[in-house]
């Protein structure tokens, strides 16, 4: 029922995948003070290195696109060697790792880099704040962000590439832009949260302008081939619904389809989700829209993403928390074995 999940999958010359089971980013809050990884991240990720490509936990690539505690970084020469211990633990065991690039933007809180004062300006594409307070720090509530200047985008475009450049010296096999999820790149594609006037805002040219200048900056300093871009043309996370959006992400995945990346990554935390300004569920209208490689996700099983991908609804399938319970889960879906459940208790620790 699930061999086209075991065949293996050429993202490009540069890049073959054992099998078309990815491991999805999942946000562990493991790293140290310094958002250093740790030994326990490198054996943690080492066990999963049975998936076609491992997808790492968000990765900030600078101080003020933390928000969340331990969140790892990827812009200290600290951080980059903490990187390289796990990348050579994933490669040891035959495996493959992209680093998601992450900033988090109005998500952002100045207590993660805001010094003894804890003040700072927390970006986004303009000054819309979101309701609530941080995860595991409930006593920081979320701050109105200030629109970023044409002068501080041009810094984040450079510092994307920069973290991209990193990644490489690290040992990744490539990254994966963190474009969805409601965080700094998502923000500027969605009306909701885009109220520029200027050359980034009202129309979907320019709202789809950072997102692509970052693509084209990395893709110049690392190759279209090792990088990814994750999406979410469904706003559901931090979000509200703008049916315009619609016309943003019909300009950014054509635009997309001529640059040649490794893949693109629905951003979705359940697949069954029907937005009717696309039509339906978000991964059905990206296929439609874009023409190359695709990676679903969504609170499927092997069996479900095994059947969607044999129904070309799109290609390789991330698998997120079943990877949590089971480090085996490429081996047990391989030989039929019983998975284990996950549960909530089990983020408490790296397994």
């Amino acid at each position: 029922m699930t061999a086209n999940l075991f065949t293996p999958y050429q993202l490009n010359e540069t890049l073959t995948l054992q099998n078309r089971i990815l491991m999805a980013p999942l946000t562990r809050c493991m790293a140290d003070n310094d958002l250093v990884p740790t030994q326990q991240m490198a054996d943690y990720y080492a066990r999963r290195a049975q998936a076609g490509l491992i997808i790492s936990e968000a990765v900030i690539i600078r101080p003020d696109g933390q928000g969340y505690p331990n969140t790892p970084g990827l812009f200290t020469p600290e951080q980059i060697k903490g990187w390289r211990v796990v990348t050579d633990a994933v490669h040891q065991q035959g495996g493959k790792i992209f680093a998601q690039l992450w900033h988090t933007g109005r998500v952002a809180h100045p207590h993660f880099f805001g010094g003894d004062s804890g003040e700072g300006d927390v970006l986004s594409a303009s000054d819309v704040a979101i309701e609530g307070s941080v995860p595991r720090m409930r006593e920081l509530t979320y701050q109105t962000p200030t629109p970023a200047s044409i002068a501080q985008i041009n810094q984040l475009i450079a510092d994307y590439a920069q973290a991209a450049a990193n990644a490489i010296d690290a040992g990744f096999d490539g990254v994966e832009i963190h474009g969805a999820n409601g965080y700094l790149i998502d923000q500027f594609l969605h009306y909701d949260s885009n109220r520029r006037q200027d050359e980034y805002g009202q129309t979907p040219e320019n709202m789809s302008r950072f997102a692509l200048e970052v693509v084209d900056a990395i893709t110049s300093r690392i190759g279209a081939d090792r990088t990814a871009l994750r999406l979410s043309p469904g706003a559901y996370f931090n979000m509200q619904v703008d049916a315009r959006d619609r016309d943003v992400f019909d300009y950014l995945l054509d635009q997309l389809a001529s640059r040649k990346l490794a893949f693109l990554h629905v951003g979705i935390f359940d697949d069954a989700m029907q937005f009717e300004h696309l039509g339906g569920r978000a991964s059905d209208y990206m296929r439609k829209q874009y023409p190359h490689t695709l990676v679903g996700v969504g609170s499927f099983s092997a069996q479900t993403g095994s059947e969607a991908i044999a129904n070309n609804r799109f290609d390789l399938l991330a698998i997120g928390r079943p990877f949590i319970a089971n480090p085996d889960y490429v081996e047990k879906v391989q030989s039929g074995a019983e998975l284990v459940e996950y549960s909530e208790t089990m983020l408490a620790e790296l397994v």
